[in-house]
């Protein structure tokens, strides 16, 4: 008998379809759940303490609820927090997503390089880690955006992301002394990737980005290799934690990438 346990992906918002759509192509056949903990949104202004507690507590009840094969902390603040007290607590597989700064250091000629992302992730020791790890011999600027956020969920809710607000917060980078040498920005929020055509018209094209999605993705088809799935496509399932005017505006957008049954937790 085929098995049918999905891979369930997790985020406080719709930014973990970013990692969702490079997946489900590699693995069309995966049936997939994808939750947005619309009630605790957004993650990036909240505390350490907060998110340790609250991620690991509800990804519990939701490992109940839907028994995956794996889940994917699709979340950069929530992953570079809480990662390791949520694979303390659940016998399920789990991987997370960290800010691309190895790629990021290996693209860029100029040395220097952004990181943008959320307050609570840029200011992590993990990312400080991974810059000394992968980037020693680089600048490496952050800056954190909560309205980038704002601007992402509303932008996949139907609405036209304002290039003149994107180009404001990435000034937040390349206002920064050396900025302006910036060749390679490192989307460090699941959301941003859904905003990469006004992020590329922001700064005219004289910027590369890159974000983790493709290769959690290839992480993901690596850990399930040689598992079964069902025989035909099954139908996505996405869960908010709470349910408004907000995210039934996104009904649609998720279709588009195959949720097409929505509940509630």
């Amino acid at each position: 008998m085929a098995d049918r346990r999905p891979i369930l992906f997790f985020d406080s918002g719709v930014g973990g379809l970013s990692v969702l759509a490079p997946t489900a192509r590699l693995l069309p056949q995966a049936p997939l759940v994808y939750v947005a903990d619309s009630a605790g949104f957004p993650y990036g202004t909240r505390s350490e303490a907060e998110i340790a507690a609250r991620v690991p507590a509800l990804l519990g009840r939701l490992a109940e609820r839907y028994d995956p094969r794996l889940i994917v902390i699709a979340c950069n603040t929530a992953s570079t927090i809480a990662l390791q007290h949520v694979r303390a607590a659940l016998d399920v597989p789990i991987v997370g997503t960290v800010p691309a700064i190895k790629p990021a250091a290996a693209l860029s000629r100029t040395r220097v390089i952004g990181v943008l992302g959320t307050e609570a992730t840029v200011r992590q020791p993990y990312v400080d880690d991974l810059a000394a790890r992968f980037a020693a011999d680089c600048v490496v600027l952050r800056h954190g955006s909560a309205e980038l956020v704002a601007i992402a969920e509303a932008a996949l809710g139907g609405e036209a992301p304002a290039v003149a607000a994107v180009a404001e917060t990435l000034r937040g980078l390349t206002g920064q002394p050396r900025g302006e040498e910036i060749d390679v920005i490192v989307n460090a929020c699941t959301h941003f990737p859904l905003l990469e055509d006004a992020l590329r018209a922001a700064t005219g094209n004289r910027v590369e980005f890159v974000d983790g999605g493709p290769g959690i993705a290839r992480r993901i088809a690596h850990l399930t290799e040689g598992q079964q799935w069902p025989a035909e496509p099954v139908p996505g399932r996405a869960v908010f934690t709470a349910r408004s005017a907000r995210t039934e505006a996104l009904v649609p957008a998720l279709a588009r990438y195959g949720l097409v049954e929505i509940e509630g937790l």
